[in-house]
């Protein structure tokens, strides 16, 4: 059995009373681009340094290959970490700082050369070769630590946010550019974010982190189909949440009670009946339209639009619902439907469209909460 490139078993890591990370377990495949997901302060970073061996865990282990590394050196992991503050020197041109890596490693001058024009031509900055970094802006430098890195010959790259510098038109060009790269050189990449949508976008596999603590570590698609927590399905897309009780299930779903008498049916049979629930609902599953709609009709909810934000492809509506929820759909830009702010409007789903959890004892808001 082929062992994982890089594996993280009980890690833990202290900062005097603060647990930054707090037991986490998981395995990196050879070969794989795995994005590390969360909010400032969630332990990104320190993890990444953990695995990079710039710091060293409070307990647990990190391996390599099967390898244990706690006790080696950053500098023989064979793992290029490149930092947010983007540590370039300064003394040397960008042809000098990207071609460093590749001459370290005993390429010949031409060889690192060619290296690195490769990589500064992906990032855009083959025209700047003869620049000292303090000639830069700010993306530019981030951007010469990245072809750094990819320039470096590692196999194994460890970057945090990369891509958090750029502007949102390169930012998502080159995230594109960056996957493929590191699909084509067959090297394992671990990339910190904070953007769901580039994480989505360039990761195999997320791991989505919440103040030090793993909170789930799968494939974009069940990650975003199937979160496993309420702070998973807040976190990763736009998601509705409306508290209920169970009030009756059978063999093909639960009705939930809401405020005011409301009521939904979902596909979850999950929860006894008069149980305190949540019930999750993405904004893009949510249909919306003008009233009126049959009583009888399962799943309608009325209410009056509050807010109305275009967001480039969608429009989002908020409605305020008759028992005082707010819950909001997104509709695809030119689709036929058009509402104004105080109108009235109705709500649909389907039952299997939605996410069922436990309501939280420490209350919806806290436990939704990212900081």
């Amino acid at each position: 059995m082929r062992l994982p490139s890089i594996s993280a078993i009980g890690l833990t890591k202290r900062f005097g009373s603060i647990k930054a990370i707090d037991d986490i377990s998981f395995d990196v495949k050879n070969g794989e681009y795995t994005c590390i997901l969360g909010s400032t302060g969630s332990g990104k970073t320190t993890l990444l340094r953990l695995i990079s061996g710039i710091i060293q865990p409070t307990e647990g282990d990190i391996e390599f290959q099967g390898r244990r590394m706690n006790e080696v050196p950053a500098e023989e992991r064979n793992a290029v970490y490149v930092p947010q503050t983007y540590a370039l020197f300064p003394h040397l041109t960008v042809l000098e700082n990207v071609s460093y890596g590749p001459l370290s490693k005993n390429y010949s001058h031409a060889e690192a050369e060619e290296s690195a024009m490769r990589v500064l031509r992906m990032v855009k900055l083959d025209h700047r070769v003869d620049s000292y970094p303090n000639e830069l802006s700010g993306g530019m430098q981030q951007r010469v630590a990245l072809a750094r890195g990819l320039a470096s010959g590692s196999k194994t790259l460890l970057l945090d946010e990369p891509l958090g510098a750029l502007d949102a038109r390169l930012r998502l060009e080159l995230r594109g550019e960056l996957r493929k790269l590191a699909k084509e050189s067959e090297l394992t990449v671990i990339h910190v974010t904070h953007d769901q949508e580039e994480a989505m976008a360039i990761g195999d596999r997320i791991l989505v982190l919440r103040y030090g603590k793993l909170q789930q570590y799968s494939t974009p698609f069940h990650v975003y189909n199937r979160p496993r927590n309420l702070f998973v399905a807040n976190f990763v897309g736009n998601t509705n949440f409306l508290e209920g009780i169970v009030e009756k299930r059978d063999l093909f779903g639960s009705v939930i009670r809401l405020r005011e008498g409301l009521q939904v049916k979902v596909a979850d049979v999950s929860f006894e009946t008069n149980e305190s629930i949540v019930v999750a609902l993405r904004e893009e599953k949510l249909m919306i339209s003008h009233e009126p709609y049959p009583k009888e009709s399962e799943n309608r909810l009325s209410g009056e639009v509050i807010e109305t934000h275009f967001l480039g492809e969608w429009v989002r509506y908020s409605v305020r619902l008759v028992n005082g929820d707010v819950i909001s759909s997104r509709v695809p830009v030119g689709s036929s439907l058009e509402l104004r702010n105080g109108s009235w409007a109705s709500l649909s789903f389907e039952p299997v469209n939605t996410y069922v959890y436990e309501s939280p004892a420490i209350g919806l808001q806290s436990e939704l909460e990212v900081y």
